[in-house]
C-alpha cells in the first residue's frame, strides 16, 4: 500500500493493521481498524486509499464480506459504506470527475464498478477483469481504462459519459483487448496513448486511447526481465523500472524509441514517484532521488 497526502496530512494504510493519519509534523490525527483481511493467496495485501476533496475512499476486498468505504479526511467520520460481492483484489480505486458529480471506479474480478463519491451509490458496472486483480484503473479525456492479466487477459476502455447501470456489451465499452495485459504493473496514459506491460515482464505495448489501435508491441525492452513497478511518464519520457534495478527511458509517442538505460544496484517493486524535476525510486535497501543537473 502507498501513502497519499494532500499537503496537510499523510494517510497511511497498513491493511489489517489499520489506517493512520498524521499531520505534516508527524503527529497522529486519527486512525481506524477495519479488522483482519482473509486474503486469497499468500502474497499479502496491497490496495491504497484514494483522496478526493475532503473524502478518503478505500476498497476492502477479501474472501469474506467485502465493501468500499469513505471517511471525512479531516475527522475520520465514516461517511458511507457499501457492500461488495467480491473476492480478494489488490487494485487501488480511482476517482474521476464526470457530469453530475465525481465517481470512484473500482476494478476487480467479479465486476468493474463505479460509485458516487458523495453517497456510495452504485452508478454503473461492467464485467470484471481476471483473477488476482492488481493493476489500478487510469483515465484520460472522459475514458477510464481497466486491465488485469492473471489466468486470462482483459483491457477495456469505458466511456464515462455513456456508463450507467449494467454496461457489459454496450457502447459504453469503447474497445477491449484480450491479450498481452499486465499482472502487477498498472498502465499509464499520456497524450492520447496508453502504455502497458505484458504480465510481469519487460514487454511493452502502446495503444491509441480513442480507437484501441495498437501503435507498437508487444516489444521486449532491453535489460528488463521482471517488473512489479508501474511505468510512469514525466516530461514526455516513459520510465520502466525492473525488479532487478534497470530503468529504461523511452520517448513517448506512437513509435518505440529508447533514449537511455540506467541501472541501480538494488531491487525495486514500488512504482517511481515524480515530483517536479525529481524522480524518486524506493528500493529494497535505499531510497533514491534522481534529478537533472
Amino acid at each position: 500500500s502507498s501513502a497519499v497526502t494532500d499537503g496537510e496530512s499523510v494517510f497511511a494504510f497498513f491493511e489489517s493493521n489499520g489506517l493512520y493519519v498524521y499531520d505534516m509534523d508527524g503527529n497522529p490525527v486519527w486512525d481506524v481498524d477495519l479488522g483482519d483481511k482473509r486474503v486469497m493467496t499468500e502474497r499479502g495485501e496491497g490496495t491504497s486509499p484514494a483522496l478526493y476533496g475532503n473524502t478518503l475512499v478505500l476498497v476492502w476486498d477479501h474472501n469474506d464480506q467485502s465493501f468500499i468505504i469513505a471517511w471525512d479526511k479531516r475527522t475520520g467520520e465514516e461517511l458511507w459504506r457499501t457492500p461488495r460481492d467480491e473476492m480478494t483484489s489488490w487494485t487501488t480505486p480511482l476517482v474521476v470527475e464526470v457530469q453530475g458529480g465525481a465517481q470512484v471506479v473500482t476494478s476487480a474480478t467479479g465486476a468493474v464498478r463505479a460509485y458516487d463519491v458523495a453517497t456510495g451509490r452504485l452508478v454503473w458496472e461492467d464485467e470484471g477483469v481476471t483473477l488476482n486483480a492488481i493493476p489500478s484503473p487510469v483515465s484520460a479525456d472522459g475514458v477510464v481504462f481497466v486491465t488485469s492479466g492473471f489466468r486470462g487477459n482483459r483491457l477495456a476502455a469505458i466511456d464515462l459519459a455513456q456508463a450507467r447501470g449494467d454496461i457489459a456489451g454496450t457502447d459504453a465499452v469503447r474497445w477491449s483487448v484480450d491479450r498481452d495485459t499486465p499482472y502487477v504493473p498498472s498502465p499509464v496514459v499520456h497524450d492520447g496513448l496508453l502504455y502497458l506491460l505484458k504480465s510481469n515482464s519487460g514487454i511493452l505495448s502502446s495503444f491509441d486511447t480513442d480507437t484501441g489501435a495498437r501503435h507498437y508491441g508487444p516489444e521486449r525492452l532491453p535489460g528488463i526481465r521482471s517488473v512489479y513497478a508501474s511505468p510512469v511518464v514525466a516530461d514526455d519520457r516513459l520510465y520502466v523500472t525492473s525488479r532487478e534495478g534497470t530503468t529504461v527511458v523511452l520517448r513517448t509517442g506512437p513509435v518505440l524509441e529508447i533514449l537511455a538505460t540506467n541501472t541501480l544496484d538494488d531491487q525495486f517493486d514500488a512504482s517511481p514517484a515524480v515530483v517536479g524535476g525529481e524522480l524518486y525510486l524506493r528500493g529494497a535497501r535505499a531510497l533514491y532521488c534522481i534529478a537533472a543537473d
